[in-house]
């Protein structure tokens, strides 16, 4: 038995054996030459190599259009008349005839050649392209090679999912109700990986710096995502502990949940806004279950990410219908597509940046893919006609970046006016603090849009200057840090005078000791994972605003993080706010 400590990523207790998913995307690929009378022995393998492939992207095609739509089946329908390209087959012929060498470097090179033209092209549509290609190259040569690659999938029982990374996509295609926590090497606790398994409501440790490799395949796992621990191979007295434990969290979130239908109030009855934040449309009935007044973020570049497959117009739109049907009424704020960064989508081609967290990313890239941006903003506000839809901008970083996200989405609503498509045309707009930069001028910004919501994984990211997804530099991301604190109350201020609401969406918002400081500064709404709803209402409901005031104007002189939070911890121990 051996304990290994990360960072606690989503909490919860889990016991299952470890799935051990570290995949190895890019296999070495032979080189070497083949007389001329082995030439067609070689094409032979490539043609067995090829039926294989169609015979695997059938089936993906089947499971997709039985699970998600045929929206979601289509690019494998696109993968197999790739397959059949005459001029890619003749092409791949030529270049085995004319090097002589084996078929597995023959078909790497070309596919090489191809991906590289692509994604030099100025047209991002063909350069999403690229992906298609990478991804039938693999599939054809794992088959000429022996070598299975495994899909998450594909989980035939319940497991501890063992990684070094994890891709949002792999996140959204697992086998979720398999998945029974999730233990990383990278990571922090405002990743990707973090936000959606808080999301899926799966415990999760991450940052372990490496030491995921040192547990096999198999060996059974306790993962304590409150503690970030993970305990390998535990003794049977271990075991039997744990379940006590897990049953006591279980107990005390059906306690949380049946407080889904009270009001959230403070102790004083002052009324609160618990928002959720979303990633996909199917966590809806979660959204309702825990009780929240409205969905705060719906990120929604979490629908390109099927590999290969970018929605069009009519899928983004039925989407964002779907989820202000099921909120009856109740507002849904859509965030428009924020990739880049640490947020890189399989088909999206963002070109090599030596400091992407800093580059082409969010606002920037919708600026500058016209067509793409125009197609979400139109969808936006054709959903806007079936309930209450808002419009967010993310990582606005000046008044000309807004500028130019306004106008666009004046184009789009043109656009709907020539076309004769009901919508909201006094549909709010705000806008993501993120950046420094937009903080300071929060007065200036709050002149121009309906609402601001404070999105604190990113904004602590740039204030302190700190990758929210290296686990080395993780520690540092410290949401009670002093300048931290005082840029969330100047944007609170400032948009307060301007008679605009602000709202968090960031994951501080869900941090119980964080939520009464920030209720305290005098914001809005708040906005979260769905299942940090109940124990957030729980807590602001056992305080008053004057006590959160105070609470928050002492918390402001203090000169330290580790001052805010052993301030916190003497002040707030009585309100039992952690979960075991």
């Amino acid at each position: 038995m051996r304990s290994l400590s990360g960072i606690p990523a989503s909490s919860g207790i889990a016991i299952a054996r470890a799935f051990v998913f570290l995949d190895d995307d890019e296999p070495i690929i032979p080189r070497y030459a083949i007389a001329g009378n082995e030439l067609a022995g070689e094409w032979q393998r490539f043609q067995v190599a090829l039926e294989k492939a169609r015979e695997d992207i059938v089936l993906l095609r089947d499971r997709a259009k039985r699970e998600m739509g045929d929206e979601h089946s289509a690019i494998f329908d696109a993968h197999l008349l790739m397959l059949e390209d005459v001029d890619l087959l003749e092409n791949i012929e030529k270049s085995l005839n004319d090097s002589l060498l084996n078929i597995e470097w023959v078909l790497h090179q070309y596919s090489s050649s191809v991906v590289s033209q692509l994604e030099s092209l100025d047209d991002p549509h063909f350069q999403e392209r690229s992906s298609d290609v990478h991804d039938i190259t693999h599939r054809i040569l794992n088959h000429l090679m022996f070598r299975e690659r495994f899909s998450l999938a594909d989980l035939p029982e319940d497991v501890v999912l063992v990684a070094h990374n994890l891709l949002p996509s792999d996140m959204i295609s697992m086998t979720r109700q398999h998945v029974k926590a999730i233990v990383m090497d990278a990571g922090g606790k405002t990743s990707h990986t973090a936000i959606l398994a808080r999301a899926f409501e799966i415990p999760a440790v991450l940052g372990l710096s490496g030491s995921v490799r040192s547990i096999k395949n198999g060996e059974m796992l306790i993962v304590n995502g409150q503690a970030g621990l993970v305990i390998v191979d535990p003794d049977t007295d271990m075991l039997v502990r744990y379940e006590n434990i897990r049953a006591r969290v279980l107990a005390h979130n059906d306690v949380l949940i049946a407080m889904a239908g009270q009001p959230a109030v403070t102790k004083d009855g002052i009324p609160l806004v618990l928002k959720a934040n979303i990633e996909v449309p199917d966590e809806i009935e979660t959204v309702i279950r825990h009780g929240a007044a409205g969905i705060g973020l719906f990120r929604s570049e979490f629908l390109f990410l099927q590999p290969g497959w970018a929605p069009s117009e009519e899928d983004q739109f039925s989407a964002y219908r779907r989820v202000l049907a099921a909120m009856n009424g109740k507002p849904v704020t859509i965030r428009t597509l924020d990739v880049g960064g640490d947020k890189v989508m399989p088909d999206m081609a963002m070109s090599a940046e030596k400091n992407p967290l800093l580059g082409w990313r969010a606002i920037r890239y919708c600026l500058f893919d016209v067509e793409m941006f125009q197609n979400q903003l139109r969808a936006i506000l054709r959903a806007s006609a079936f309930g209450d839809a808002r419009i967010m901008f993310p990582m606005i970083s000046g008044p000309d970046e807004l500028d130019a996200a306004l106008a666009a989405l004046d184009v789009a609503k043109q656009a709907c006016r020539d076309a004769k498509i009901a919508f909201r045309e006094d549909i709010p707009v705000g806008i993501m603090i993120e950046i420094p930069s937009a903080a300071l001028i929060a007065d200036i910004l709050a002149r121009k849009v309906s609402f601001f919501s404070i999105g604190t994984n990113d904004l602590i990211q740039y204030t302190i200057a700190v990758d929210r997804g290296n686990e080395r530099v993780a520690y540092l991301h410290e949401p009670f840090h002093p300048a931290v604190l005082r840029l969330i109350k100047r944007v609170i201020d400032d948009g307060h005078a301007a008679g605009i609401s602000v709202s968090m969406c960031g994951e501080m918002a869900s941090d119980p000791a964080a939520a009464i400081i920030l209720l305290g500064l005098g914001l809005d709404e708040f906005s979260m994972s769905a299942a940090s709803i109940p124990l957030v209402k729980r807590v602001l409901g056992s305080v008053n605003r004057t006590e959160a005031s105070a609470i928050a104007a002492a918390v402001l002189t203090l000169e330290s993080h580790r001052q805010v939070e052993d301030f916190m911890q003497q002040h707030l121990g009585g309100l039992a706010i952690q979960e075991t």
